[in-house]
């Protein structure tokens, strides 16, 4: 298209679940206490953490640290997703859709990059356990953290500087839950192969890459536990990353399929589910995993309670 033939886009209409139009209220009651749940369960598990002197080890300095990031990664789009539930008129700016797109992706390239650190942490406490308190100390921890929010948030701006300075020229309705880049993309009024193309590339290398780190290290670590000659002992082994292990399932298991892959041509309600998954749900559920399958946690959960005068 010829320049001065568009008007630039200035707003988006997110479609959200159109068939689902009859049961918004519902919908919205359900997300809410979801996100509620999910605030109060994550900030709940990062306070216990910082409160209890007991759990002020790399592990659950981990676990705290992801916790708050996932309060920052619901943010930038539960909020919008229960305002749009309510309105007739589901719109976002295009800057304000760019920023959701970039603090989206940039919190979840950071917990991809934190739930390989914590894997690594699970590798040298299992695997070189005599070495784990000279290497993994709180100055490394703090460095490993800092760099996995730099990295995480420096790694989307190259795709959204690609994507500010496309033509958008109508339509402008996303087919999607919030703003993504590959339902943006696809509204563009030019050829985005070369968007597509960097979008694909910049995450197979990132999540692909902690992904295969993080199984190289449960590789290790399975071989290890499995070589313990007590059964008590390999239980032990095992109940300590069995709480991350399954997050990282979760979350990589619906990521790799939405953000891996070159087409464009994809089922929207397929893309739908899957953002539900690991927007919503994933963070939702972090604070149980970690909660009810851990007993430090739990038992630093009830003496904080104990100390507040909650419990006797």
């Amino acid at each position: 298209m010829k320049p001065g033939n568009w008007s630039q886009v200035t707003e988006f209409i997110i479609l959200g679940f159109p068939h689902l139009q009859g049961v918004q209220a519902f919908l919205f009651l359900l997300l809410f206490l979801i996100y509620l749940t999910t605030i109060l369960g994550n900030l709940l598990i990062f306070l216990v953490v910082f409160l209890d002197s007991r759990l002020h080890t790399p592990m659950y300095l981990f676990v705290s640290i992801l916790s708050l990031l996932e309060l920052g990664y619901t943010a930038a789009t539960i909020p919008k997703m229960l305002s749009n539930l309510l309105s007739e008129k589901k719109t976002i700016s295009f800057s304000g859709c760019l920023l959701q797109i970039y603090f989206f992706h940039s919190l979840g390239a950071t917990e991809c990059y934190l739930l390989t650190a914590m894997a690594y942490d699970r590798y040298l406490a299992i695997c070189q356990p005599l070495h784990y308190p000279t290497r993994m100390t709180p100055a490394l921890c703090v460095k490993i953290a800092v760099g996995c929010w730099l990295g995480g948030l420096a790694g989307p701006v190259a795709e959204i500087s690609l994507v500010s300075h496309l033509p958008f020229c109508g339509p402008n309705r996303i087919q999607h839950i919030f703003c993504d880049f590959p339902p943006v993309l696809s509204l563009a009024c030019t050829d985005t192969s070369i968007n597509v193309l960097v979008d694909f590339v910049i995450n197979s290398c990132k999540i692909l890459a902690t992904f295969l780190l993080i199984l190289s290290s449960y590789v290790q670590i399975i071989c290890t536990v499995l070589s313990i000659p007590s059964a008590a002992g390999k239980r032990k082994a095992f109940s300590t990353c069995a709480s991350h292990l399954t997050v990282v399932l979760i979350f990589y298991g619906s990521i790799l399929f939405m953000y891996v892959r070159l087409k464009k041509s994809y089922s929207l309600d397929y893309d739908r589910a899957l953002a539900v998954v690991y927007s919503v749900l994933t963070p939702f559920l972090n604070p149980f995993i970690y909660s009810l399958r851990n007993k430090e946690i739990k038992e630093a959960v009830t003496r904080q309670l104990k100390r507040m005068g909650i419990l006797k």
